[in-house]
């Protein structure tokens, strides 16, 4: 059975400031999206689904939808506010959906294999999609798995702007927990700084590993899902800015021991536009790879 990777493409970039899914980055004006799709091509994956919203369904299908090779299957799914359990009601006040965790519930009509989750305007690199492909391939579908790629805090950097990044606690490759931690940035002296949620500024390991939203499920964690979500909105369901983040949701699986999370460390470069003057490093990188897109 092969693989599904499942992108995450319903946001928008608040400080790039615009829809990032559809902006070409590379020499021959690949998207983000185009890069991620043939390395899961090259890697097996024998399906994607976008998970978007229902108003940019036109503009997705016609500009991203129209470059995906014919080599892959492409589906779709909708991250949509009023998608709740029975039980549940929008809130008055509430905007935005429910966050990563509710994008990635979002497919579970949609999905019956295992899958790797990404986000749409991340560039991830081929020996990640390797390396959570061949996990995936030897999962079994019924029992509910995770695993996570974890990627070098000092390769997720900007020179623009602090970052925020899941700092991961790793232990015989296995995920402990992930800690949360803001304006992360390299400083004049060399160190990375950043402030964890106790509020004081400190030091963090370049060789640190970091959550880059890239996980693998096998479809039996939907049931786990719909549960903690259950947990989530009865808890903070009346917060109308609250998220339900994926990391977090793995973090209360890990802590009560229902699952246990392989961490699959990767050398690769990440690359994000985080601010719109990241974009030039990152066409330039894009370049000088000098990958190859499966069309």
């Amino acid at each position: 059975m092969k693989p599904t990777l499942l992108v995450l493409a319903a946001g928008m970039g608040s400080r790039y400031g615009g829809l990032k899914q559809i902006d070409p980055m590379g020499p021959n004006g690949e998207t983000m999206l185009d890069y991620a799709v043939s390395d899961a091509v090259k890697a097996g994956f024998g399906r994607v689904v976008f998970v978007i919203r229902r108003d940019i369904e036109e503009a997705f299908r016609e500009t991203v939808g129209t470059r995906i090779p014919s080599s892959i299957e492409v589906d779709y799914a909708f991250q949509e506010l009023a998608d709740l359990p029975p039980s549940f009601v929008v809130p008055e006040g509430r905007e935005k959906p429910w966050g990563t965790a509710h994008a990635v519930r979002a497919a579970r009509k949609v999905v019956n294999e295992p899958f790797a989750v990404i986000n749409a305007d991340d560039f991830y690199g081929q020996e990640a999609f390797s390396s959570i492909g061949s996990w995936l391939r030897e999962q079994d579908p019924e029992r509910p798995a995770v695993a996570m790629v974890g990627y070098r805090l000092e390769n997720t950097l900007s020179e623009h702007g602090s970052v925020n990044r899941g700092i991961c606690v790793v232990e015989n490759h296995l995920l402990r927990r992930i800690e949360e931690v803001e304006k992360l940035r390299l400083e004049k002296d060399g160190m990375v700084r950043g402030t964890p949620p106790s509020g004081f500024r400190r030091e963090v390991a370049a060789q640190t590993p970091v959550s880059m939203n890239f996980w693998g499920f096998t479809p039996a964690v939907f049931p786990l899902l719909e549960q903690a979500f259950d947990i989530f909105l009865r808890k903070r369901i009346h917060e109308s800015k609250s998220e339900w983040y994926l990391p977090a949701v793995v973090d209360e699986w890990i802590a009560s021991g229902l699952l246990q999370c392989p961490v699959l460390e990767t050398d690769s470069q990440w690359f994000g536009v985080t601010y719109p003057e990241d974009r030039e490093k990152v066409t330039a990188a894009l370049k000088e790879m000098g990958l190859t897109v499966e069309r």
